[in-house]
């Protein structure tokens, strides 16, 4: 078992934004009454689509995960809310008013982990 030193207590219990994953890790969340498969769909496929280049517009992402707050299973046309975990290397805008074209849905930025520097 590792010895408690002093090099060691002055880390102990310190915590970081950061991530061991690759790239940036983004918490997003999609909320709209009653979002159907298609506009979940909709919103999706524009996320994970390039939207410009060298640093101008969105950068493509990948889905590393859909769920929702509860765990519950994804319902079309019932679910209100849906949280998407993206990786990427790039930016997301985050869309307050008919998000990417879906009319009614907005989606929110709720948390950024980044590989420490």
């Amino acid at each position: 078992m590792a010895q408690m030193d002093s090099a060691n207590i002055v880390n102990w219990k310190k915590f970081s934004n950061a991530t061991s994953d690759a790239g940036r890790t983004l918490i997003v969340s999609i909320s709209k009454t009653n979002i159907t498969h298609d506009e979940l769909t909709t919103i999706i496929d524009y996320m994970t689509t390039s939207h410009g280049s060298n640093g101008s517009g969105d950068s493509a992402f990948t889905v590393a995960g859909v769920g929702t707050a509860t765990g519950a299973a994804f319902v079309s046309g019932t679910t209100d809310v849906v949280y998407l975990r993206l990786q990427g290397t790039g930016d997301y805008t985050v869309d307050a008013s008919d998000a990417h074209g879906v009319t009614g849905a907005a989606t929110a930025l709720v948390c950024v982990f980044a590989p420490a520097l």
